[in-house]
């Protein structure tokens, strides 16, 4: 088996992840996805667990990249901040809950390496969102009535909520709405 496989297995794990959860899938479902026997899987990821893990770690990883390249692409914090709710509205329009949250959602069927891998990917985003909210205090002068984590929490749980809702109700009018509200807020107390 070459690492083209194993890249194979990571992608259609992660859709399987992003639309069934992690408990619903099995190696059946990607072998059957992928066209090879369930032994190959094994090859490669000898438990489920290692393959969850693997995919959570370089998921993180290209998330990380993605933020990078917002940041790169934007200097204003608030086109900051909207690159990053695009990524929300990329994963509903592609059918797909956003992983943290597809995870989340059964945290506690999830073996511990995976829980911890999740709560991380979580920090990782809320650091992102006050990093960047501080750098809108500075350059833009945004005064915050509540704490930065506050603020960085109430956005993340916008986007993730939306994404939640909308996977279960369809598409809602605009899934960005409590997001796009709270940054009004933000800019207009500035």
């Amino acid at each position: 088996m070459s690492i083209t496989t194993k890249a194979a297995l990571l992608r259609a794990a992660e859709t399987q992840m992003r639309s069934k959860g992690y408990s619903a899938f099995s190696y059946a479902d990607l072998a059957a996805q992928i066209g090879i026997r369930k032994a190959s899987i094994h090859h490669h990821f000898p438990t489920k667990e290692s393959l969850g893990a693997e995919l959570i770690k370089d998921y993180i990883k290209r998330f990380d990249a993605t933020l990078s390249s917002i940041e790169e692409t934007h200097v204003d914090p608030l086109l900051r901040l909207r690159g990053f709710a695009r990524l929300f509205i990329i994963s509903a329009n592609e059918g797909l809950l956003p992983l943290c949250g597809a995870l989340a959602a059964e945290m506690a069927a999830l073996p511990l390496s995976l829980q911890g891998l999740t709560r991380a990917f979580f920090e990782t985003q809320l650091d992102w969102l006050q990093a960047t909210l501080n750098a809108g205090v500075r350059q833009r002068n945004w005064s915050l009535d509540k704490p930065v984590e506050t603020y960085a929490f109430m956005l993340l749980s916008s986007l993730e909520g939306a994404s939640l809702i909308d996977w279960t109700l369809g598409r809602s009018t605009d899934p960005l709405a409590g997001f796009d509200h709270l940054l009004e807020t933000l800019v207009t107390r500035s």
